[in-house]
């Protein structure tokens, strides 16, 4: 591509077209313009036309064939559509960035994979919490090693809330895991490893919802040689566990999105210690339980502020279109691929089958 200011044409204009996207990449005037929307309420294409200084279509089919010159088309459909716009849009001859989730089953991304090969265009994926401030952060201290050899990472997005819209709607492409879990799902199997796919096992259940879709999932993922990760997304919590805990076999991490801590040891620095199999005595030749004072070392972090005063959601959502620019207009290879976001579907369609009450198909 020869152009340095990528052509945005963008498939809706509610919560997620315009509220994330279009307001995002309207500051990004070094490396984007919205060319084009598309959106069935005559409102907000209006308020898209005077905000964004583009034109406006009622359907997305409408713009693809009066702008064959975007270079990328953001899809943020309703989620039920997510598939199908897409799989049209990439026979088209458009790059894509999809909205989370970006289908249903491992056979639609399947079918999405095989399009964007065919057309030679890039298949992107909205799953912007890949670079959040303290998944960055949290990766870093992983890989330093100063924890050790990694055995648990507790992921949890919890809170209580009731929920009654469209995305309580299995035939909407609702519920807990499809709507919030791509996100938290991406961490998890980052930090379990890249695209390797674990092994399942998950409990759902409906609490609060007003609708047929799960509200409550608990899911762990493990593997040989790999930490056990346990991710919860609920909705029935009104205590709330903090968003990160990890164990680790010389430390450990606590914290959230905006402040971490962490504590752990040198081996080098601890009292040398071996394994006895004779009762253990004080020096008063009283019973003694294993006890010893550990060197342990603390760290904090906070997450910096954005120089331009973005939110954190806006942060990361401006680090994923600068990869994308990079993919786009330099190309450089996708950080976030389809082919990991397939093992995220391979992982929700475990969770499906494991919970027939809920998913009878």
């Amino acid at each position: 591509m020869s152009k340095q200011i990528v052509q945005v044409g963008i498939i809706g204009q509610g919560r997620s077209g315009r509220n994330i996207h279009a307001q995002l990449v309207h500051q990004l005037q070094d490396h984007y313009r919205i060319a084009a929307v598309a959106d069935g309420i005559a409102s907000r294409r209006e308020l898209a036309e005077q905000e964004f200084g583009c034109r406006a279509y009622a359907t997305w089919e409408e713009m693809a064939a009066a702008e064959p010159q975007l270079d990328l088309i953001v899809n943020a459909s309703p989620s039920e559509l997510h598939y199908s716009i897409s799989l049209e849009l990439l026979q088209r001859g458009f790059h894509v960035l999809c909205e989370k989730p970006l289908a249903r089953s491992v056979e639609e991304v399947d079918a999405l994979i095989a399009a964007a090969e065919r057309s030679g265009k890039l298949l992107a994926v909205f799953q912007n919490s890949r670079y959040a401030a303290a998944f960055t952060e949290i990766r870093r201290i992983i890989d330093s090693g100063v924890l050790g050899r990694i055995v648990q990472i507790d992921i949890t997005v919890s809170g209580f809330a009731r929920r009654w819209d469209w995305q309580t709607l299995q035939e909407k492409g609702g519920g807990n895991l499809m709507n919030t879990g791509p996100h938290p799902l991406d961490q998890a199997l980052q930090l379990f490893g890249g695209d390797a796919m674990p092994q399942v096992l998950c409990k759902m259940d409906r609490a609060n919802t007003f609708g047929d879709a799960e509200d409550y999932v608990k899911l762990l993922l493990h593997g040989e040689g790999r930490p056990l990760i346990d991710l919860e997304i609920s909705s029935c919590s009104a205590f709330p566990g903090e968003p990160f805990v990890i164990q680790g076999t010389r430390g450990g991490l606590h914290g959230s999105g905006t402040k971490l801590e962490w504590r752990y040891f040198d081996e080098a620095e601890a009292p040398e210690q071996q394994l006895t199999r004779e009762p253990l005595f004080n020096a008063d030749g009283k019973p003694a339980y294993c006890s010893e004072t550990l060197p342990w070392r603390t760290a904090t972090w906070e997450a910096p502020a954005h120089p331009r005063g973005l939110s954190a959601f806006d942060a990361m959502t401006e680090q994923l279109y600068h990869m994308l620019y990079r993919a786009l207009v330099e190309g450089a290879p996708l950080e976030i691929t389809p082919q990991q976001v397939r093992v995220q579907m391979q992982v929700m369609e475990a969770c499906r089958r494991q919970n027939p009450h809920i998913y009878q198909s």
